[in-house]
């Protein structure tokens, strides 16, 4: 796992955090620093973490992208999701289980998650290895390969979205209504006011994204459309993504379906033949053999994280 950057830790913070049954304040800014590796919207982590003394809670902060781009703010969830199973990997791997609370509190809707811990009694050498690829995972926004992707690797792919209450669905027969669905949603990112929305971000999503080469697209979809749904979603690309990289495989999410209702519900129609909400299309394929695109900046820990006083 990659070094966790400098804790934010104020005086004495670490001997009254995080006793007992719980992983050490050193132990949850690692595994934090690895969930800011997350895949994002336009790269901007919307998550904010709160340190209790025995558990860890997951916050929306609607701060980090403009209303426009993201008006319900349902591309940010996802984001949050992703975030969320990293979280849970990193903590497996440094031997502790997680044990989430999705939604905990329905009278705050930014309060996504409540995160508290048991020891593992083992580390389990497939969760190292997952960590170790959510360290050094990229999207890749690149024409791909156009060698196929074997269908059994396909199937663990669904498989893994499927353990996470997702559903990747293969635009096989339905890939032009794909396409140009993303094509109609991609002209509300090419007005003037969105793009002037994204000149202080650090990696922006194109407008129009790569389409026409041999690249598998996919459906990530949910059986409902509300909060609990887009968090899920979130932690099933987090999945498919981290699979697909130890496999080799490179992956793009393409969030322009979360802005335009129209073209979701174009392809709910055409794809998922009416079963399911189209949450985002996912990009899968080979890379090329060129350099592997660099890794994007990643917040300060300390400005995403909040030590909770001490309850007595």
């Amino acid at each position: 796992m990659a070094a966790a950057p400098a804790s934010p830790r104020p005086a004495a913070a670490g001997a009254r955090m995080m006793r007992n049954a719980a992983p050490s304040y050193d132990t949850v800014c690692s595994a934090l620093s690895l969930a800011s590796r997350a895949p994002s919207v336009h790269n901007c982590q919307p998550w904010r973490w709160l340190l209790a003394e025995r558990s860890v809670q997951l916050f929306l902060d609607r701060s980090r992208l403009p209303e426009m781009l993201d008006p319900a703010a349902r591309a940010q969830v996802i984001s949050c999701g992703a975030a969320l199973h990293h979280v849970r990997i990193a903590f497996a791997s440094l031997g502790w289980r997680a044990l989430i609370h999705r939604l905990p509190n329905p009278d705050q809707p930014g309060h996504l998650a409540s995160i508290q811990f048991s020891p593992r009694d083992h580390v389990a050498p497939a969760m190292v290895a997952l960590a170790g690829v959510a360290a050094q995972r990229r999207t890749e926004r690149r024409p791909y390969l156009p060698d196929p992707v074997p269908p059994e690797l396909l199937t663990t792919l669904r498989a893994v979205a499927e353990t996470e209450h997702g559903a990747l669905v293969r635009a096989a027969e339905h890939r032009a209504a794909l396409v140009d669905a993303v094509k109609r949603a991609s002209r509300y990112r090419e007005s003037t006011e969105y793009q002037r929305a994204l000149v202080d971000f650090d990696d922006p999503e194109p407008a129009v994204p790569v389409l026409d080469d041999k690249a598998v697209l996919a459906v990530l979809a949910t059986r409902g459309d509300q909060v609990d749904s887009w968090l899920a979603a979130g932690e099933a690309l987090s999945a498919v993504s981290l699979t697909a990289a130890r496999e080799g495989l490179v992956t793009c999410p393409l969030n322009h379906l979360s802005e335009v209702g129209e073209a979701r519900e174009q392809v709910r129609a055409t794809v998922l033949d009416g079963a399911g909400h189209p949450q985002l299309v996912l990009r899968v394929g080979w890379p090329t053999d060129v350099e592997p695109p660099p890794i994007m900046p990643r917040r300060l820990l300390a400005d995403s994280l909040e030590l909770l006083p001490p309850h007595h």
